[in-house]
């Protein structure tokens, strides 16, 4: 009993989450269709609810570019279908040809998917359902038009909080980075190659989840331009679309970072001792980004931390003799800029936030580290994507 109760708890907590968006389509549909027949005057204008759920999905980002695409891809397959249905019939292989030219048609436009897709079932339908006879073409393509622009009002009077998805893809993606530089400290206090090991596997699959983070910001920014109510979120937002790039660069150059640990750790060089008490206070660094980012603060605590803990990032007290442990060093330079932009610096600010990289005296004869590689373009060392 208590498994089928968590089973339905957790199916409940993931309509809640969608519940919004399928509020929103149900909405939409029903006003396109009393708009198409009662404004616009249409007896059976199907393609205006059809229109309108397919706008809004159930999921958010890019609806302004959809209906442009929708309008096009009916446009298209209304257009092909009654010229072909009219001349040559409707039968197996004449619903053949016309999907095949529609959907060619609109590749040759240089349209997207959802351009050629519409055109196929647009094709479809006047083929098969509504012959040229029931209708014309330029009505279908006004309910298509009807459909989107109701589907836009709907998200504009009724929008999601913009930044409820983006909380939680942030807390995902920050977490993800936390838990890599966590995991790369314990295994280089440790001496634990396989512990690195584990580390770099789950960093090798993290892509996903920054990926979410930047499709939810891209939704967010969306309903922030078209929803009034939701003006006022803009600044908020923006800070978490200035941290997006920087934490994916981040994430690449801690899976360098971690790669080049595991190589040091295998070839058994000797690794700073501080170098763990550094990835502990970026991951705590991080911690407090996530706050902030949270309370639509200014990140200057996080800033704080992470210079603070770049600090000793030079090759007096984290350089070494072996090839890995510099890169490890160089890395770690490359992460820390990326944090500084990640609060709100630029790169140029970033950089100069890092102390130099060597000291005059003694430890000048050693073999310089390696540069702050590009946070744009982590450079794998070892072959490897990085």
């Amino acid at each position: 009993m208590g498994a089928v109760r968590d089973e339905v708890v957790r199916r409940l907590q993931r309509w809640r989450g969608t519940a919004l968006p399928i509020g929103q389509a149900a909405l939409a549909a029903g006003l396109s269709w009393l708009v198409a027949t009662s404004v616009v005057g249409h007896a059976h204008p199907f393609f205006a609810p059809i229109a309108a759920v397919v706008c809004l999905g159930v999921s958010l980002g890019q609806r302004l570019r959809r209906v442009v695409e929708l309008v096009v891809g009916v446009s298209v397959g209304v257009g092909v279908g009654d010229v072909l249905i009219s001349l040559i019939g409707s039968g197996p292989w004449q619903i053949a040809l016309v999907v095949a030219l529609a959907m060619s048609a609109a590749v040759l436009l240089d349209g997207g998917a959802v351009i050629a897709l519409q055109s196929g079932s647009s094709a479809v339908l006047v083929a098969t359902l509504l012959p040229p006879s029931a209708g014309g073409g330029l009505d279908r393509m006004v309910d298509a038009l009807v459909g989107g622009l109701v589907g836009l009002a709907v998200t504009a009077l009724l929008p999601a909080n913009p930044l409820t998805v983006a909380h939680r893809q942030a807390k995902v993606v920050l977490g993800e980075l936390i838990t890599a530089l966590r995991g790369v400290a314990k295994a280089v206090t440790d001496q634990d190659p396989v512990a690195a090991a584990g580390v770099l596997a789950r960093l090798r699959s993290s892509q996903e989840a920054v990926d979410d983070f930047k499709a939810a910001l891209q939704a967010g920014g969306e309903i922030a331009t078209i929803a009034p109510i939701r003006w006022r979120r803009k600044d908020e937002l923006g800070r978490y679309q200035a941290t997006a790039t920087p934490i994916d660069y981040a994430l690449r150059n801690t899976r360098v970072l971690a790669r080049r640990a595991l190589a040091a750790l295998g070839d058994g060089e000797r690794m700073p001792a501080n170098l763990p008490e550094v990835l502990r206070k970026y991951s705590d660094a991080l911690d407090l980004l996530r706050v902030d980012l949270a309370r639509g603060d200014e990140p200057v605590r996080a800033r704080s931390a992470v210079r603070e803990a770049v600090a000793v990032a030079t090759t007096h007290q984290l350089g070494g003799e072996g090839f890995s442990t510099r890169v490890v060093l160089a890395q770690v330079r490359s992460v820390a800029v990326d944090l500084l932009q990640a609060t709100g610096l630029s790169r140029a600010e970033a950089a100069e936030s890092l102390p130099p990289l060597s000291r005059k005296g003694p430890d000048d004869s050693r073999a310089a580290a390696p540069p702050v590689l590009p946070a744009a373009e982590p450079v794998a060392t070892d072959g490897v994507e990085p």
